[in-house]
């Protein structure tokens, strides 16, 4: 797996991993890995493209589930407290404003429903849209 890493702006400044490999037990933790490093170095706001990768296994899920756990911690503006948060998941309320996912294939898409990461978790196929989402 190869991660590369851009930036764009929109309302806010978007980092964007674009992922070319699949994310499984062999690569979950440099994906994690790399995602902790760029909030260490400031990215506030994480898009995941996943056009190029054509599979993702439940240690992705995990990986996945720490990034979205370490942006909600480091967001000095967050009004919600992760109890909060976690009723709102379940509510069908909450979705995450710091880590989208974009290009995400329809197999793919499937293992986020079955695992539930769809209720807080917002999928795009538009690059713009998904900048402007944030």
């Amino acid at each position: 797996m190869e991660i590369k890493v851009s930036t764009e702006n929109g309302r806010v400044q978007v980092t964007i991993m674009h992922i070319d490999g699949d994310i499984d037990s062999a690569t979950s933790n440099l994906f994690q890995t790399k995602a902790e490093e760029l909030i260490k170095s400031g990215a506030r706001y994480i898009l995941v493209d996943l056009a190029h990768c054509p599979y993702m296994s439940s240690a992705s899920l995990r990986a996945l589930h720490q990034v979205f756990k370490e942006l909600n911690a480091i967001h000095p503006d967050a009004t919600l407290s992760e109890d909060e948060i976690k009723k709102g998941i379940n509510a069908g309320t909450y979705k995450s404003p710091y880590l989208k996912l974009l290009n995400v294939s329809n197999e793919t898409k499937m293992v986020f429903k079955t695992s539930g990461f769809d209720m807080f978790l917002e999928f795009y196929d538009d690059m713009k849209k998904a900048i402007a989402a944030f």
